[in-house]
């Protein structure tokens, strides 16, 4: 028997980075699986995944302190995930449910490795799907006055679940400064666009009417700067002058689905790692 984890790991680029990983890796008796690395030359940081399969009895602490002397040679940030162990998800919706639906949909057919822990939203509609699920459901509504009282009661939630992970599923409410700090790498948004030409209500009214040619959708980690987080994916698709706004929100719809889709199993996998305002990512 053997333990999937993935390591991945960042730091100032020198010589010598991978042999000391994959030196130590061989020395626990691991196999390695998959191994990616990414050399940024405008910031001389070094990035690398490496996924591998532990000697049975071997631990995630067990690992990470056979590795503290290569960790520490080379000033390395590090994360190491056990793949046995399913990431758990909190999923935050409004009243437009698509993103949801698909995401459900992944976890249940096993494409999306996860646990659905709970779903929060600021209106009651979704609650059906959630039951259909075994989900715990919270409907928290959102006001001025009540606003830091909800986003406390999130971040009690994320700690009680042990959430790896928050999706905002097409959320409508935008996070607060403190929040998106607070849990910075750790919340995933969609937004409506290829690049944030229509921010704002009826986006596929306004791209209708300036004739578009491209619809898109951007998945990108929440930051204080609205819908201008490290981008993880993307996904276009090619419209017409023949269209109506109608057709517009539905391919909208599928773009959305496409792209939240897959920035999360990307999160899930480890795949996707923070550069400054930029991200390097493993697909």
């Amino acid at each position: 028997m053997t333990n999937p984890f993935v390591l991945t790991l960042s730091c100032e680029d020198r010589p010598g980075i991978v042999a000391a990983i994959t030196t130590e890796l061989a020395a626990m008796g691991s196999n390695i699986t998959e191994s990616n690395q990414f050399w940024d030359r405008e910031s001389n940081r070094f990035f690398m995944r490496v996924a591998f399969d532990a000697p049975d009895g071997k631990e995630g602490n067990d690992i990470e302190k056979l590795m503290a002397p290569a960790f520490d040679r080379f000033s390395m940030k590090s994360r190491l995930q056990d793949m046995a162990r399913k990431p758990k998800m909190i999923l935050m919706v409004s009243k437009f449910d698509h993103a949801l639906l698909h995401l459900l949909y992944q976890v249940r057919v096993g494409q999306l490795d996860a646990e659905v822990v709970a779903i929060v939203s600021n209106h009651p509609d979704a609650k059906k799907f959630a039951d259909d699920e075994g989900v715990p459901y919270y409907h928290w509504a959102v006001t001025p006055e009540t606003k830091a009282e909800q986003e406390a009661k999130l971040l009690s939630l994320v700690n009680e679940t042990n959430a790896d992970l928050v999706v905002l599923a097409r959320y409508m409410q935008v996070l607060s400064d403190n929040l998106s700090n607070r849990l910075f790498g750790k919340v995933i948004n969609i937004h409506h666009a290829f690049l944030p030409a229509f921010k704002g209500a009826n986006p596929y009214r306004r791209a209708h009417e300036r004739g578009v040619k491209l619809i898109g959708a951007t998945a990108h980690y929440v930051t204080p700067d609205l819908d201008e987080g490290p981008i993880i994916e993307q996904e276009v698709e090619r419209v017409t002058h023949a269209m109506s706004a109608k057709d517009l929100v539905a391919v909208g719809r599928d773009v959305e689905n496409k792209a939240l889709s897959r920035a999360v199993k990307l999160h899930l996998e480890s795949r996707v790692m923070l550069n400054g305002m930029r991200t390097v990512v493993f697909a």
